[in-house]
């Protein structure tokens, strides 16, 4: 029997029987759950997809053939048969293997996505180049159901299907019942499709009966629309096949034997068609069969009880959630949006007591705030729950439809600053930059909880767009000190210091009360300004921190270029100001995964880092002036 460490290679599980690969199956399975309950992870759709992996790595000459893993938190097996087995204990820690694929890390990760519905846009890139090139290889693209509800799918199939490009895409569908759809007849059509000896009759009827006077092609004709009516009796494939694809399935993805055959068969084909495979959703593994959505993202849990073995932590998304119930009970105005995110953005307690006013769209973040922008227009209030890392994809509807139309829009951004775990595709550090410039967008970032609570009231009440951005977990303040009454466009002295002042944003905030703290007993007095709303900036106590003539630095969890250092750079370089200004944030670089506490070390964001760089900075204008 073959070990799961001896497999350093795709090369190595060619050669195997299936009786070997089912019992490796199962080996995968068990590294897999006892991985991601260690380190946390992508669960469900990891266990589901094991067959289509073994598979794809012994049908296809990897890394030679291309597999292109559609958001890519499905490929773990893929990993773990590619020669990272040793380090996948690693898995989405600091220093360690990323939970997606990663081009640095092996040959066989040959495009990176953490984000849905891009995988047959790449996939059909790399068969257009390899065409091109005048290459011959196969170019797999594995999309699962849910990326189907994003358009760039449908925008990659026509596009594909209108030039007949060689491409083969596996739809794991891991929601449809095998029963329903796998029956005897509906594999025997499957197979009839597939197999060349069919599709040389079918070319070698159609061209006998072309040749036919008269009643050769009304013929060929009927005999072709029955079939059809045939196939589409027990198999939806009238939508792939109106695209240009050839559709064979259902089959049953988690049974190697059949996605082998059918694979080896879609091969022999010259234009593009869709395996579809149907899969159980975390299968292998109970808890996560019973609860899929809840295995999905998990945190560290027990293997035995499926609880998580890790305190949970009070999240901003439950804070916001909870502020929103509150309001909806006497604001019928309020809907809650989402695009496929409920239990991340905790939306999912709105849905439960508003069911009619909650939407979630699917992983379709442009249609979600195109959405909301015409339920504003209508008279709602709606509050779109995102990741920051997600809204990006929507930004050309955050402008032309939404703020254009200056229509009150509440953009509620989780996962903003540093996404620890999930690595550069998810850090929500870029939304300062695609929103702050965007005329009648304003800008707010919170402290902490209460402060999110003030500014979800303040936003309902704003007729305008509007966007929060805030971490994951709940943030507190250092004991003693908390945030006044908010108000949209007012800063917040939060503590008094003569040598320098410190605007801080969002979760810097503390950050910044704790470094004015520890500097203090160095005999450096800080002032510490709350600047929550990064726009429109409060100018009035921009110049009084001005006029002081102390050196200003801004503290943000966000990248610099376009952030809010930026925006005060550019209104001290419009106003003519003196003051010397040192921005403190993230560098022109991608963040990668790990915990928190070490990704704000990487990037000087901790408080030592912090503390340093200021007091180098007052150094330096003290010896300047001596």
């Amino acid at each position: 029997m073959v070990e799961l460490s001896q497999i350093k290679d795709p090369s190595d599980i060619r050669s195997l029987s299936r009786e070997e690969c089912e019992d490796l199956a199962d080996d995968i399975r068990t590294k897999i759950i006892q991985t991601v309950a260690k380190n946390g992870g992508h669960l469900s759709s990891n266990l589901g997809v094991v067959e289509i992996t073994l598979a794809l790595h012994r049908k296809l000459d990897t890394p030679r053939d291309k597999i292109v893993f559609d958001v890519g938190h499905q490929a773990y097996a893929h990993k773990l048969l590619t020669g990272r087995y040793d380090r996948f204990d690693t898995l989405r820690t600091y220093g360690g293997i990323s939970g997606f694929p990663r081009r640095c890390e092996s040959v066989y990760d040959c495009f990176e996505a953490g984000h849905a519905s891009t995988a047959i846009s790449a996939a059909l890139g790399m068969a257009r180049a390899r065409d091109a090139l005048g290459e011959d290889y196969h170019v797999v693209a594995v999309v699962g159901d849910g990326a189907l509800t994003g358009g760039m799918c449908y925008e990659a199939l026509n596009d594909c299907g209108n030039t007949k490009t060689r491409l083969i895409v596996i739809l794991n569908d891991n929601e449809m019942s095998i029963a329903q759809n796998v029956g005897a007849l509906s594999k025997h059509l499957s197979n009839l499709r597939a197999s060349s000896g069919w599709n040389n009759t079918k070319k070698h009827v159609k061209t006998n009966l072309s040749r036919m006077p008269l009643l050769g092609e009304p013929l060929y004709r009927v005999i072709h629309t029955a079939k059809r009516m045939i196939k589409s009796a027990f198999v939806d494939e009238g939508f792939f096949s109106a695209l240009g694809f050839r559709y064979l399935g259902p089959i049953d993805g988690n049974d190697l034997g059949a996605v082998e055959k059918i694979l080896e068969q879609a091969k022999q084909f010259d234009e593009p068609v869709v395996i579809h495979c149907i899969t159980k959703k975390g299968y292998g593994y109970n808890r996560a069969e019973r609860m899929p959505e809840a295995f999905h993202g998990t945190p560290p849990f027990l293997v035995e009880s499926g609880e998580v073995s890790t305190a949970t932590r009070h999240t901003n998304g439950e804070i916001a959630n909870k502020t929103l119930l509150s309001l909806a009970k006497e604001d019928k105005r309020i809907s809650v949006i989402t695009a496929a995110m409920p239990l991340g953005t905790c939306t999912d307690l709105f849905q439960e007591a508003f069911p009619k006013r909650f939407y979630d769209v699917g992983i379709a973040e442009e249609h979600a705030v195109t959405l909301c922008a015409g339920m504003a227009s209508g008279g709602l209030r709606p509050f779109f729950f995102v990741y920051s890392t997600f809204l990006q994809r929507g930004y050309d509807q955050v402008l032309h439809d939404v703020c254009i139309q200056n229509l009150p829009v509440v953009f509620m951004l989780d996962r903003a600053g540093i996404s620890n775990e999930d690595g550069q595709s998810h850090q929500g550090l870029y939304d300062f930059a695609y929103l702050r410039h965007i005329p009648n967008m304003t800008v707010l970032a919170p402290a902490d909880g209460d402060e999110l609570v003030q500014m979800i009231e303040a936003a309902l009440a704003f007729n305008a767009p509007c966007s929060i951005r805030y971490p994951k977990n709940a943030v507190s303040l250092p004991e003693g000190y908390s945030v006044p009454g908010f108000q949209i466009g007012k800063w917040q002295t939060l503590r008094p210091g003569s040598q320098a002042c410190l605007l801080s944003v969002g979760t810097m905030t503390a950050a910044a009360l704790r470094v004015a703290d520890a500097l203090e007993a160095e005999g450096i007095s800080l002032c510490v300004i709350n600047a929550s709303t990064v726009k429109p900036l409060d100018k009035a106590c921009l110049n009084d921190v001005f006029a002081q003539n102390t050196p200003v630095f801004t503290l943000e969890e966000h990248v610099f270029m376009s952030g809010f250092g930026s925006a005060v750079l550019e209104y001290a370089a419009a106003s003519q100001a003196g003051a010397q200004i040192v921005p403190i944030a993230v560098e022109d670089r991608f963040v990668q995964h790990g915990d928190h506490k070490h990704l704000l070390i990487d990037v000087h964001l901790d408080d030592a880092s912090i503390a340093e760089k200021i007091k180098a900075t007052l150094a330096g204008k003290e010896a300047s002036h001596g």
